[in-house]
């Protein structure tokens, strides 16, 4: 069954949830089955709930191909818990469901949450109260004049000059020697400038559903652009709020694995697991994700950019997004994702879990710790390991600083200070970023391309278990025989027949003796 990706906006996680159960309460094959000697109607097992949602999760562009069937279970247990489903007795309200032959059904009643109203009053009066003061606090204005809807957005040179020229002449009458530029002002139009490119590449005609544009601090980005090391690592100069040094020793052993274990660190069996608990019990205990619960609306809807075909886009707008984070969380956010990007990139890395490898061990491990809603959100799981997969494989690009930002405040402010423009919440001079999609391609191509990314990536994790030789021929037959299950396409690709899959571990057929070995008689001419 196609499902409708779900437009940005508030709430969005509920939304995507009321699509998923309206989905899978349509589309899910209802038909006879007999338990126990007897026979129930419309109905269908867990294990058939699990192939079905499954197919659905990966096949939908907001979630995508690397949902795996784990992840699938578990928000079939959201469907037990809050009455989508009940067992075969009317039972609901637990999370006890398995990959099994036990039967379900749907109710009678609504899935459906109801979604929060934001009562009209409030919002007038956090815009009123931010655009009370028109000379420190600029009002975010409509691009809908210069700024289509889309993400094809096309700024010609000449148009970008048109518009340098038509700014500076109205202003010109007016135009005063260099005026003097406060702190207050450089803050304004930090803030301005990101809010308004923020607009630019979402596509979105406000902001206003999206973020509070008090949320955007512009001390903590002027902050995570200037205070870096070489590598672009925000320096806290508050080292209380840095990562406990035994947690950075622990992240660079693993991150380095194996060059950092000299001879002086003490090993043992199972010594990395240890390290990598130790990292994973600090992270889970923050008080709040990385990504803080405030931004937790705007992070989930830029993961509707999360498509091959808007890769880009997806990319600078999350730059532009981590630069809003306080800087001893952007420097664990940095930190934590250049280790496990490497740890799931290297072939030598010990085996960390007895079933999961290590790729999917990293997202199922740190999801929560980077993205989570401060109320309990039945998709946040699925959400946050799209999210955390994506920033794994582009986090040297998201997260350093865009070069074009830095010009365009610089340029604002020149502006600003001749005169040209009044106030820090002007119209933009600079011009914005371009983005423009490639030709078209058949419905298809677009699914190869949207699969492929993914498969690349598992794919390897396949490569890393098969070449693992310290792992025992036994444990590598159980690991194969269930990355089969759960990626068989991927596996078949990789052994397409049964003697490819037979070479890998020596296999050869033998050839059983006969049981019984008659001699053939010898035949002797008798002369008479």
């Amino acid at each position: 069954m196609e499902t409708r990706s779900v437009p940005p906006g508030p709430y969005r996680a509920t939304k995507l949830w009321n699509e998923v159960t309206t989905s899978f309460r349509a589309g899910m094959p209802l038909r006879k089955h007999r338990q126990h000697f007897k026979k129930y109607g419309n109905c269908f097992t867990a294990g058939e709930a699990v192939d079905w949602l499954y197919d659905l999760l990966r096949n939908n562009s907001n979630f995508g191909p690397e949902v795996t069937r784990q992840q699938t279970i578990q928000l079939l247990r959201k469907f037990l818990k809050n009455h989508v489903i009940e067992d075969i007795k009317g039972r609901w309200g637990s999370e006890n469901l398995d990959d099994n032959s036990q039967l379900f059904r749907f109710p009678s009643n609504s899935p459906l949450k109801t979604l929060p109203r934001r009562h009209p009053e409030l919002r007038k009066n956090s815009i009123e109260n931010f655009s009370k003061d028109k000379d420190s606090i600029f009002k975010l204005r409509n691009l809908s004049r210069r700024t289509p809807k889309t993400h094809g957005l096309q700024l010609s040179q000449e148009n970008i000059e048109h518009m340098n020229s038509e700014v500076i002449n109205e202003d010109q009458e007016n135009s005063i020697d260099n005026r003097e530029i406060s702190q207050k002002d450089v803050e304004e139009v930090w803030r301005y400038i990101i809010l308004i490119y923020l607009q630019t590449i979402l596509g979105v005609s406000s902001l206003e559903e999206v973020i509070n544009p008090k949320q955007v601090i512009p001390q903590y980005v002027m902050y995570n652009i200037t205070n870096t090391s070489k590598r672009g690592v925000v320096i806290l100069q508050d080292k209380s709020d840095d990562l406990p040094h035994w947690v950075l020793s622990a992240m660079k052993c693993l991150a380095n694995w194996p060059r950092s274990n000299d001879m002086n660190n003490p090993t043992y069996v199972g010594f990395e697991r240890d390290v990598f608990r130790t990292i994973a019990d600090y992270f889970l205990d923050l008080p709040e994700p990385l990504l803080t619960f405030e931004y937790y609306e705007l992070f989930v809807n830029i993961l509707d950019l999360l498509q091959p075909h808007l890769e880009r886009v997806a990319i600078d707008a999350l730059q532009l997004c981590c630069l809003l984070l306080p800087p001893p969380n952007r420097r664990k956010l940095q930190l934590l994702m250049r280790m496990i990007s490497r740890m799931s990139q290297n072939v030598d890395m010990p085996q960390l879990h007895d079933v999961m490898g290590t790729r999917s061990l990293m997202i199922h491990t740190f999801s929560r710790c980077v993205l989570c809603c401060s109320e309990e959100v039945d998709l946040d799981e699925l959400l946050a390991a799209r999210l955390v997969s994506f920033l794994m494989d582009h986090h040297q690009e998201i997260l350093q600083v865009p070069s074009y930002l830095q010009s365009a405040v610089e340029k604002h402010l020149d502006y600003l200070k001749k005169g040209h423009i009044k106030n820090p919440g002007a119209e933009l001079i600079a011009p914005l970023p371009t983005y423009s999609y490639c030709m078209q391609i058949s419905a298809q191509e677009f699914d190869e391309q949207k699969v492929s990314t993914s498969q690349a990536a598992i794919a390897e994790l396949l490569e890393n278990i098969i070449k693992n030789r310290s792992l025992p021929l036994k444990e590598k037959r159980k690991k194969l025989k269930q990355f089969q299950k759960e990626y068989p396409l991927i596996y078949q690709k990789r052994f397409p027949t049964t003697e490819s899959e037979a070479a890998l571990f020596g296999d050869k057929p033998t050839i059983k003796q006969p049981m019984l070995i008659l001699r053939k008689p010898k035949f002797r001419n008798i002369r008479y």
